[in-house]
């Protein structure tokens, strides 16, 4: 039998590997270790018994990991275990076979794998297996400095599962064999294992090997140390989870955010909403925003200000909400670019333009916003030059002033003297001594308590603070968002599995249409790619990855579409075809609890920053400006979302500008710019997905004779005009374009739709009363003049009735309708004709249609004559 050593590293969940540790675990960590270590040294110099080895062991992983949570001690049976849990009575999740150091001839080698050691660990599973405890995780056999960790999975493969050893081993352990002493059965597992397993894989390492580090006050030396304190710790050895699931709230963040916003959750109907605080603090960002608003009398100025809500109180309320969103949004977005760029630079906090010290009022984050982020730098201001010299243009319709500022307030208009009391739980309050706080310095403080930071890379935090990510944000916005009617969010494994399954089958059917060969499956295309690695065909194959749409039609906070794009650039890396123009690069990218891992060719979580704050290593470089063009190609080109709620789609947008901020580069070769964002906010509109005017398969024929409009010719322009939109880097530009964009989609929008029940009655009236109204009774006698003009008057009143009842339908029901046939120019051929999706994924709608109605036409019935096929009563 072969041995296959797999370094830490290869061992550990990647996600987990790729996390930060505290300098406090690291400290124990160490402790913890040198005194095991002097032990193990002390019982070698005083030749003592196997038994006593123990004991070091038991404590170093007691105190390091496991002590009040989980039972870990010495048993009657076996040398070492450790409980799922804290009590004795706890199943056992990990047996541990020592050996001392001197015992070569029982302990497991690489010249000899097949040893007692491993004899030992395969009786005590199947010992534990025929007790039913199925909770078994890993078997480790050590002799203190040599670990070989094993996965119980692979022991119930190989040995639990074959039905003749399994037999042999129940006989001997219900003494029916002639041979019932344990010398035998170990001999039987031996002769098992000779003649029936070639390869077995085992985690493996010395901790010799880092004896040089633990003594180091070096950084670098000391985060070599991080893989080995996982793989000893619940996480690893008990399969627990860690922190960062990217629907696991924090809800610590989330419940000072929500305070210093100026709201609160309440219980409404049996479901947790989210409404302003019942004791108001009118300091706070949500309240300062609505006294603005009313004392200037802004609610006037608003256009179709019935969208925010039904009185007046739902509409300030609404539109105050909308506005704060807005600002955090970019709040937020700093924040995570300030710790970015922090990180880029080795920890230079010169790059902190978001402390208290450098933004002292409101005035000065609008600075921010529109005259430095959305400003390029040799456009500046000679003052805004100066004052924010290492501060990147972005590119970002984040940092334009939308419609609804236009039309009210930008952030500026708060007032910056107001105060709030310091939160009864605050992150701050071993921190800060006063009992309240100007708001604004508050946000700011209260920010600065948790790492922004929108990756991790195995390091080793100093300052102990929580890290609040990209995943952690949305599902925070999404909360906020869903004020109104809670908040449904989907698990991450769940939007990971459904993507995975969704889009490899897409995949699929993209290789075999254009190979022309006829795959079953995902690993046919992947044994395919292997084959088949000249440059031509690497550029070939990631044409049609690029070339695939995926829609999220209630895109919410853009969880399924980040999910998507992690799983498009996973699938990339395991055909071996994520590369620049057609060369590969030296990486590893999977996607592991909801996340993308990029892993180097060290087996380390892969990193970019700034050599001595002057530019990256070769290597950082290509890697990071590969990931940044690759999920911007595929942002621009794959993913498209709807949702009715303006909110989300902002908050999507949001996500995905994000998304791209994770592997902003520098242009070399000054590195002194980065790389600007595109403009990806196109991609992500606002509507109801469910309701739309145009049959997708109305012919434009039908259209044009209708409506006299060549929707060819407009659909063209409107491809082109798109295009142009996502690669412009100049604000007037993209306005002009914007302006273009919105002229004629205001052209689709007075287009009738030839299929409309309504329309139809009203053109055959209108049609009717044309003819008519034509044939002018001449010569005939008075009956029958007034019997002809009985007839047209009735028919004008009909003809306006109809009129009436299609533009009332065109106002309420599809006053937020989403024409498909349309919206999205990527989803329609040259020709115009509505092609459509590879993939559809997300949530289905939470609601009864039975309850969903308006007093047009219950939603059922507008469904079916849309041609659902799917609708409820």
């Amino acid at each position: 039998m072969l041995l296959s050593k797999k370094p830490i590293e290869k061992s550990l969940n990647k996600a987990f590997l790729k996390q930060d540790l505290t300098i406090n675990q690291m400290d124990i960590f160490i402790t913890n270790l040198k005194i095991l270590l002097d032990e193990i040294d002390q019982l070698i110099f005083h030749d003592q018994d196997e038994e006593n080895f123990k004991t070091p062991i038991i404590n170093f992983l007691k105190n390091t990991y496991y002590k009040d949570n989980y039972y870990i001690n010495s048993s009657k049976k076996y040398d070492l275990i450790i409980g799922n849990g804290p009590k004795l009575s706890d199943h056992i999740a990990v047996i541990i076979e020592t050996k001392r150091p001197s015992n070569t001839a029982e302990m497991i080698d690489d010249s000899v794998p097949n040893a007692k050691a491993l004899h030992e660990l395969v009786h005590y599973y199947m010992q534990e297996r025929l007790n039913d405890n199925d909770e078994i995780k890993y078997l480790i056999a050590t002799n203190c400095y040599k670990w070989y960790i094993f996965d119980a999975v692979d022991f119930e493969n190989l040995f639990f599962k074959n039905n003749d050893f399994k037999s042999n081993y129940k006989a001997w352990n219900s003494q029916q064999t002639v041979d019932s002493t344990t010398k035998s059965i170990y001999e039987k597992i031996k002769d098992f294992i000779d003649n029936n397993i070639d390869v077995l894989e085992a985690t493996y390492f010395d901790l010799k090997d880092y004896k040089k580090y633990i003594n180091s006050t070096n950084v670098e030396d000391l985060e070599n140390l991080i893989s080995l304190y996982k793989i000893l710790s619940p996480e690893h050895l008990l399969k627990k989870p860690f922190a960062n699931d990217s629907n696991t709230l924090n809800k610590e963040f989330y419940n000072e955010l929500l305070y210093i916003i100026g709201l609160e959750e309440k219980i409404k109907n049996g479901k947790i909403i989210i409404d302003r605080k019942s004791n108001k603090n009118y300091g706070s960002l949500i309240e300062n925003t609505i006294n603005i608003l009313i004392t200037r009398n802004k609610l006037k100025q608003i256009e179709d200000i019935e969208q925010y809500g039904d009185n007046v109180d739902e509409q300030i309320f609404s539109i105050a909400l909308e506005l704060c969103i807005t600002w955090l949004n970019r709040i937020l977005f700093l924040k995570l670019l300030e710790g970015q760029l922090i990180k880029y630079h080795n920890g230079d906090t010169k790059y902190a333009f978001l402390s208290i010290d450098k933004v002292k009022d409101f005035d000065t984050l609008d600075e921010l916003f529109f005259e430095v982020f959305a400003v390029k730098h040799q456009d500046r201001s000679p003052r805004i030059k100066e004052k924010y010299e290492h501060i990147p243009y972005l590119n970002s319709s984040l940092f334009e002033i939308n419609d609804l500022e236009h039309q009210t307030i930008s952030i500026a208009n708060l007032k910056d003297d107001l105060t709030i009391p310091i939160y009864s739980n605050s992150v701050l309050k071993n921190t800060i001594k006063k009992n309240e706080l100007n708001t604004l310095d508050y946000l700011l403080i209260f920010l600065s308590s948790y790492n922004f930071s929108s990756d991790s890379h195995a390091k080793i935090q100093k300052d102990n603070k929580t890290i609040i990510n990209a995943a952690v944000l949305g599902l925070i916005f999404e909360k906020i968002n869903g004020y109104r009617d809670g908040s449904y969010f989907t698990p991450g494994f769940i939007t990971m599995y459904i993507s995975r399954q969704t889009i490899r089958r897409a995949v699929v059917k993209k290789f075999r249409e254009n190979e022309n060969i006829d795959f079953d499956s995902f690993d046919d295309v992947k044994n395919y790619c292997k084959i088949h690695h000249k440059t031509e065909d690497i550029r070939r194959f990631n044409s049609y990855i690029n070339s695939i749409k995926i829609c999220d039609p209630a895109v919410g906070s853009g969880h399924f579409l980040v999910s998507a794009l992690n799983e498009l650039i996973a699938i990339k890396s395991e055909l071996n075809i994520l590369a620049d123009d057609g060369i590969l690069i030296d990486c590893e990218v999977s996607v592991d609890n909801d996340e993308l891992i990029v892993i180097n060719k060290y087996n380390k979580p892969y990193e970019y920053y700034l050599i001595d704050g002057i530019k990256p290593s070769n290597e950082a470089q290509q890697i990071q400006r590969i990931l940044f063009n690759e999920k911007a190609q595929l942002i621009e080109n794959c993913l498209f979302g709807v949702d009715i709620n303006t909110k989300s789609v902002l908050i999507c947008r949001l996500r995905l500008w994000i998304e791209l901020l994770k592997n902003a580069y520098y242009i070399p070769p000054d590195y002194k710019e980065l790389e600007t964002l595109p403009n990806i906010d196109i991609n992500i509109k606002c509507g109801d997905s469910l309701v739309s005017r145009f049959n997708l398969i109305d012919s434009k024929q039908n259209i044009k004779k209708i409506n006299g409009v060549d929707t060819k010719n407009l659909i063209a322009k409107y491809k082109k005009l798109v295009v142009f939109y996502k690669s412009t880097t100049d604000k007037d530009t993209k306005q002009k374009v914007e302006e273009e964009i919105k002229k004629l989609k205001e052209k689709f929008s007075d287009i009738s739709d030839p299929q409309d029940p309504d329309f139809k009655k009203l053109r055959e009236k209108q049609s009717l009363l044309n003819q008519i109204s034509t044939q002018i009774p001449i010569g005939f006698d008075e009956s029958y003049v007034k019997a002809w003009r009985e007839n047209l008057d009735k028919l004008i009143k009909e003809v306006s009735e109809l009129q009436n009842i299609y533009d009332e339908k065109q106002k309420t029901i599809y006053k937020n309708a989403f024409e498909w046939r349309f919206e999205f120019p990527e989803v329609l051929n040259d020709d115009g004709d509505y092609v459509g999706f590879d993939a559809v994924i997300g949530n289905p709608p939470y609601i009864q249609l039975q309850k969903a109605y308006n007093d047009t036409m219950k939603y059922a019935d507008l469904y079916k004559t849309m041609n659902y096929e799917t609708f409820d009563r």
